[in-house]
């Protein structure tokens, strides 16, 4: 129930839907009440006509059943009396047509109500989930199947579009149905109606029973989804690979396993929601055969209270309130497996900020001094990386992290615009611990370039202004002449507002670097971040792109991560990271002359 109201929530502000919803649906139901009763008087005037009292006198208006019972029998014997039998059916059908048109109109104007909260709901949950994604830390990640997030954008906001928004009429609608029907199988027959009552909790027992297995049933198979997707990724992502190893039948076996899984599990869920519309079949007809039975033995007694035509309405009636119960149990079925798909999109939109903001953050907007690590460790859950780092970057300085795969040099690098937050000690900057800061106001002070440059599905323009409003042109052109990249856009069918594909697939991957580059140039922050930006380039490739970034880091503060280490001799200050702790520290020639680690990677990288 709780994860029906906060989805019901996202309707917000719900004045907007349920005071006309309500409305219009009382009324529906109320023309759908009168159409079902007007069966009444069309089966009297059909056979037994002499039974319609052509003396009645219009009656004074009270807001009751009887008032408008009455008034309608004394128009109906107006008409007969003065103008025959045939009129006063005629009459009987143009009411009934009517009262149907009406019903049916007020009826889709309920449903056109409810089509805009849904559609409504839908947009605010995806809009929801689309700035949570982009606010989640880096690390959630790390730990979160990529098909699982996939998943839940795609299947579960259907599912659950599908499975609740789609019984919200259902939810509300039918048991106004069910109220006015009842109220009139009481006012009828208040005896009958109380005895063929006491079968319906049966039905409910049933039809619980079975939702609550569909539920569980429809979690394990949206979780089995998630992994499925994950395997389209995979392989999307991977195709070099996996036709490089000939691992097709690898692949495909594992997801042969996931998928035969998923259709064990989706076989049972939809097996158990079938089942749900026979069983309220057969319990709607054992009802009705319970009131039959009742009321014929009712009828022998002489105290059934009805004639032939009023009996008919009764039953009429009586179907009418089983037909909305059988609706409301097979969406209960379907709100069972929404629920559940809502339940996972929640599992994303609860999660906490591990990045907190400070409560009262300091106001950021230049860097003047330093950047400085005092006592710094940091754990990937119960994993050290990085143990008690001490170290001081001047503004205007550039300093290079080195050493072996897997010592920390990412991750040191990444506390500083607070992709995680440190486990032990501070990073200060200009002498205020980086979490005091307005992470935004940190962040605007950094430019980043990695090893694999992220592009998007853009034109190249978008893509050095990414993230920056009212850009010029002449701005862009500017900062790529300064990336070495303006003259292969130029090149191209549109030149700056040509599409780059997903990813920048349609560049190289020098193309691509520059394209970063000229990015990270136009935002000219005082701080830059280079990981690895030359390592998985050519020869050529590489010449340009480091000739860009030496342009990029003039006046300003770089933290470089380099495995090639012929393009950080003219660091100010080189750093060796082992084992997440410095081993060495100094520039070029110093560390070589210490005949330590930096200068046997570089006689390694020399020799071959």
């Amino acid at each position: 129930m709780d994860t029906f109201l906060r989805l019901l929530a996202f309707a917000r502000p719900h004045r907007k839907f349920w005071p006309r919803y309500l409305l219009v649906s009382i009324l529906s139901v109320i023309f759908g009440i009168v159409y079902y009763a007007l069966l009444d008087p069309l089966l009297t005037v059909l056979f037994e006509p002499e039974n319609i009292d052509l003396t009645l006198q219009l009656p004074h208006f009270t807001l009751t059943v009887d008032y408008f019972k009455t008034t309608f029998r004394y128009y109906l014997g107006s008409f007969m009396s003065n103008y025959g039998l045939l009129t006063g059916l005629t009459f009987v059908c143009l009411v009934l047509i009517a009262a149907s048109l009406i019903s049916n109109l007020l009826r889709y104007t309920s449903q056109r109500i409810l089509v805009s909260m849904r559609t409504h709901i839908m947009r605010n949950v995806r809009r929801e989930l689309f700035k949570k994604i982009t606010k989640l830390h880096i690390g959630y990640f790390n730990t979160h199947r990529k098909g699982d997030i996939l998943s839940s954008i795609s299947n579960d906001v259907t599912e659950v579009q599908n499975g609740v928004a789609n019984s919200f009429h259902i939810l509300f609608r039918e048991p106004l149905l069910i109220i006015g029907y009842l109220s009139m199988l009481f006012y009828m027959s208040p005896q009958l109606t109380a005895v063929t009552l006491l079968t319906l909790p049966i039905s409910v027992f049933f039809i619980g029973r079975l939702s609550r297995k569909l539920r569980s049933e429809a979690v394990g198979a949206q979780s089995m989804m998630g992994r499925i997707v994950s395997h389209f990724e995979e392989a999307l992502s991977g195709a070099r690979i996996i036709k490089a190893f000939n691992a097709q039948k690898y692949v495909n076996k594992s997801f042969e396993n996931s998928n035969e899984e998923h259709r064990v599990l989706s076989k049972k869920m939809f097996n158990r929601q079938e089942l749900a519309s026979p069983i309220s079949e057969f319990l709607g007809v054992s009802v009705t055969a319970a009131v039959l039975f009742y009321g014929g033995y009712l009828q022998m007694k002489g105290t059934l209270g009805m004639d032939m035509p009023a009996f008919v309405v009764y039953i009429s009636f009586y179907y009418k309130v089983l037909e909305p119960t059988k609706i409301i149990s097979n969406a209960y079925a379907n709100l069972q497996r929404g629920l559940a798909s809502g339940e996972r999109l929640f599992s994303i939109l609860d999660v906490e900020p591990v990045i907190k903001r400070s409560s009262n953050p300091v106001p950021l907007n230049d860097f003047t001094d330093s950047i400085e690590f005092k006592g710094v460790s940091f754990r990937y859950q119960s994993e050290p990386v990085l143990k008690d780092i001490n170290l001081k970057i001047g503004r205007g300085k550039s300093i290079a992290l080195v050493g072996p795969s897997g010592a920390g040099k990412s991750t040191l690098a990444d506390l500083i615009p607070r992709f995680y937050d440190v486990t032990a000690g501070e990073i200060l900057l200009d002498g205020i611990d980086i979490r005091q800061y307005e992470p935004k106001d940190l962040i605007g002070l950094m430019g980043i370039v990695t090893q694999e440059a992220i592009l998007f599905n853009d034109t190249i323009f978008n893509n050095i202004t990414f993230g920056m409003e009212g850009v010029k042109e002449e701005d862009v052109v500017k900062a790529a002449k300064i990336a070495n990249a303006h003259e292969f856009i130029m090149n191209m069918s549109n030149g700056y507002h040509t599409n780059i594909g997903d990813r920048g697939s349609n560049l190289s991957g020098g193309q691509r670097q520059r394209v970063a580059i000229a990015r990270a140039v136009l935002k000219n922050p005082p701080i830059l971040i280079l990981d690895e930006a030359t390592s998985s380039l050519d020869t050529e490739s590489e010449r340009l792109v480091q000739e860009a970034l030496t342009n990029l880091m003039k006046n300003r503060t770089s933290v470089v991560i380099a495995h090639r280490l012929s393009t950080i001799q003219h660091a100010d200050e080189i750093v060796v990271i082992k084992d997440g702790v410095i081993e060495e520290r100094g520039d070029h020639k110093e560390l070589i002359l210490k005949n330590g680690l930096y200068s046997h990677l570089c006689q390694l990288q020399t020799f071959s």
